[in-house]
């Protein structure tokens, strides 16, 4: 069923206006009709079926018919700090990030970083990942709409990530995840976790031992060297496997 996140109150055998952008996409786009049902949610939790009561030239009008607490959030808390990739790669990462089940995301601002945001353009551009955020819950069913923060540095962010375990990738050390948290130890259900991950040029020497400096732990996925949009994907996914709901 077609989803679509609305952020206003909703409460069951109640009609509600969908914006005029979710209203272009159901009528014009997947050319929806008047009794035609959709999933809404707000990122409050749960989901509501609702029915096609209206469609007008700018909105469409729904019925609230029935209330379901169902979620498909991870038992793990898991943060992504990504160092800033160019174009497109940046939105593929929240895009496949949010799918896989984290939290939040935050940009980073790195030495290695070639991605330049002044006030007008940073804002725009979180706007932006916030709305494919957004469209990534709607496609992948959860109800809670991760967080994308502004850009900060990761001078200054480091001190204050903190979380139950705090990893950072680097192709250059030989700790596998086994060896940084043993089989016996494990992480448990509602843990937080933080993934460190540099733009394309990666992490610089000095930015990774200042992250060991704040207990980040050092984390490699394998003898061959990740892109910076392969990378999390693929420790989200060794996360989620091992710990999580995957």
């Amino acid at each position: 069923m077609t989803r679509v996140y609305q952020p206003q109150p909703l409460k069951v055998n109640t009609n509600i206006q969908l914006d005029e952008q979710a209203s272009h996409h159901l009528s014009r786009v997947l050319r929806m009709a008047v009794g035609d049902k959709v999933t809404v949610f707000n990122g409050e939790g749960g989901e509501y079926e609702a029915v096609i009561q209206q469609i007008n030239k700018k909105n469409i009008q729904l019925e609230l018919s029935s209330f379901s607490a169902r979620e498909a959030e991870s038992p793990i808390n898991i943060t992504l700090a990504q160092g800033l990739a160019r174009g497109e790669k940046m939105d593929f990462i929240v895009q496949k990030a949010v799918e896989l089940g984290v939290k939040n995301i935050v940009p980073l601002i790195t030495e290695r970083c070639n991605v330049k945001l002044d006030g007008a353009r940073e804002e725009k551009r979180v706007q932006h990942w916030q709305s494919v955020a957004i469209s990534a819950c709607e496609q992948s069913g959860r109800n809670y709409v991760p967080q994308v923060s502004a850009p900060v540095t990761l001078q200054n962010w480091l001190p204050n990530a903190k979380a139950d375990k705090c990893f950072v990738l680097s192709p250059h050390v030989e700790n596998k995840l086994n060896t940084v948290v043993p089989a016996q130890a494990g992480i448990q259900a509602g843990s937080s976790i933080i993934l460190l991950i540099g733009p394309e040029g990666g992490l610089s020497d000095a930015e990774i031992q200042v992250a060991l400096k704040h207990h980040f732990l050092p984390l490699n996925l394998g003898p061959r060297v990740l892109r910076t949009e392969t990378a999390p994907l693929a420790a989200i996914a060794m996360l989620q496997t091992r710990f999580g709901d995957l």
